[in-house]
């Protein structure tokens, strides 16, 4: 946007790099934050551990809280330690060079339409060199496939 600022956040599976929430604000404030933790636990359940950098969302009382009552533990990187979230850190420049650079949204709705066109193409669509040209969606949900099988084995 030529004037103003907006904050993202996204909820992503370490594993298939699959975008599981996220949300956009002009607010620096947590609440969006929980917003995307709750709908990606409401939609794909609790993560086992939850790795977050040292922003003021992140560690305020209402996000850390969240993640204990569903009982998560939390992965705080050291200050200074991007190679720790280097997974989202990706995911931010791939967003930044591929979309966000490319258009000059005047509005907050223009630039939420935007990024989420980005990320459902990145979910569904865009091959990734991780998972052998496949997209995280679909390695997201073998994996899910392949751990009800070795359950039902057990």
């Amino acid at each position: 946007m030529r004037r103003g600022f907006l904050y993202l956040v996204s909820i992503m599976d370490g594993y298939t790099r699959r975008v599981l929430a996220w949300r956009i604000s002009n607010t620096p404030e947590a609440d969006f934050c929980v917003e995307a933790l709750n709908e990606a636990i409401h939609s794909f359940g609790p993560t086992e551990i939850m790795n977050i950098d040292q922003g003021s969302q992140f560690t305020s009382f209402v996000w850390t809280d969240r993640l204990k009552r569903v009982g998560r533990r939390i992965s705080m990187d050291g200050k200074g330690r991007c190679i720790d979230n280097n997974f989202i850190e990706r995911l931010w420049r791939s967003l930044k060079y591929e979309c966000v650079y490319l258009h000059a949204w005047e509005t907050g709705s223009q630039a939420w339409v935007g990024i989420g066109r980005w990320i459902t193409f990145c979910n569904h669509q865009r091959p990734h060199t991780a998972h052998g040209g496949q997209p995280p969606t679909v390695i997201y949900f073998n994996a899910i496939e392949a751990d009800q099988q070795v359950q039902a084995v057990a």
